[in-house]
């Protein structure tokens, strides 16, 4: 039986996130992208998850705001997780300036500008330097965004501000795990990937070179094969 891979984006993000992923995976998973715009906790998101994903067991990928919603996931109902990869993400709650961050970029898109100043002020720390250029790249950032839209941006922000410090779990976290991150991860650091590894006995920490915040947009090819050897490891047939 093939299983589930639920995958979940991050903040101004869809499923474009992972469409790489999903064409490449597929003979091992049969991929399910969860809709995380609705809610304003991320407690919520993850019941929604659990409630709304196929029926049974099922590996988990979350990439920044999706690996708090993994996190939170295992705290619900570990007993339906078989494996779980962070990708680009923490279990740090935020501090006061990155806090005092997101309101200033609520502001922004809050304006008669839209998104258009918050993805060009996000863009150098979304993805590695040379890739800014990237017309294609940067045209799939800016059409998740509108995308997802301002409502939904500002409960996703929301629910990131107020997000619990995930570290005290970490610990109870048992099935297999990646930790995966680009090396010029700008909103993520590497620092941090390194801590969760640290903390998930058996944990397999991943590093992406010449890859920024976006991984799986950026070097899907890199995280393609680090996601297959997860995924293959112990997984059903």
């Amino acid at each position: 039986m093939t299983q589930t891979l639920v995958m979940l984006p991050g903040l101004l993000c869809d499923a474009d996130l992972f469409a790489p992923q999903v064409r490449a995976l597929r003979d091992l998973c049969e991929p399910w992208v969860a809709d995380l715009t609705r809610d304003d906790s991320i407690a919520a998101m993850a019941r929604r998850v659990l409630a709304e994903a196929p029926p049974g067991p099922f590996a988990l990928l979350g990439l920044s705001m999706g690996g708090y919603v993994a996190q939170e996931i295992l705290r619900q109902d570990a007993a339906r997780v078989t494996r779980v990869a962070l990708l680009d993400t923490r279990a740090r709650a935020d501090d006061a300036e990155e806090t005092r961050r997101r309101q200033v970029l609520i502001r922004l898109a809050s304006g008669s500008e839209g998104f258009t100043p918050v993805t060009r002020r996000m863009l150098p720390l979304l993805i590695h330097p040379d890739r800014t250029a990237d017309e294609e790249l940067v045209a799939t950032i800016r059409s998740m965004a509108e995308g997802v839209g301002l409502q939904a941006y500002v409960r996703q922000q929301k629910a990131i501000i107020e997000r619990p410090d995930f570290r005290p779990a970490l610990p109870a976290i048992t099935c297999p795990t990646l930790v995966l991150c680009g090396r010029q991860d700008a909103l993520t650091p590497l620092a941090l990937h390194e801590e969760m590894a640290q903390a998930i006995a058996g944990a397999q920490l991943e590093v992406i070179e010449h890859c920024g915040h976006l991984a799986t947009l950026e070097r899907p090819e890199v995280v393609n094969a680090a996601l297959r050897v997860w995924l293959g490891e112990g997984a059903e047939s």
